[in-house]
């Protein structure tokens, strides 16, 4: 990666990071994009992947990927895991789990040097759960 754009500190990347730091819906690219146009009418979606890209390599944010499904990008950097809603791909933070009982059993993973690890809970969230109790049934 090239240094100098590290070391470059934009306005166009300082208003993606503020905008994704404000929304707490893990959104994806596009998503942000919206809301980044908001500000600056005339930036591309290109440079929005781009700077979400260079973000994420260093650190500032979280990049989410799951299989078969686009990237989301997360604001918070500090350890915490998700909850993903099955029906809508709503992802929420958790912040209450204890680490404990991972890092007590790290050193047993088939001699595998481990740099970090994630954890996804699988659910219905609240909303598509009031929402199949709300539909009528005939």
């Amino acid at each position: 990666m090239d240094n100098q754009k590290l070391r470059r500190n934009t306005l166009q990347r300082q208003i993606i990071l503020a905008e994704l730091r404000k929304l707490h819906s893990h959104p994806t690219a596009s998503q942000l994009y919206g809301a980044v146009r908001l500000r600056l009418p005339k930036i591309s979606l290109g440079t929005v992947y781009r700077n979400l890209e260079l973000l994420s390599q260093v650190g500032m944010i979280q990049k989410l990927e799951y299989s078969g499904g686009e990237a989301r990008y997360d604001g918070v950097t500090d350890h915490h895991y998700h909850v993903r809603c099955n029906n809508c791909g709503r992802i929420d933070d958790i912040h209450s789990l204890s680490t404990d009982l991972i890092d007590k059993n790290i050193n047993d993973l088939n001699g595998y040097e481990i740099l970090g690890h994630r954890l996804e809970f699988l659910g219905i969230c609240p909303n598509c759960q009031s929402y199949s109790s709300s539909e009528v049934q005939f």
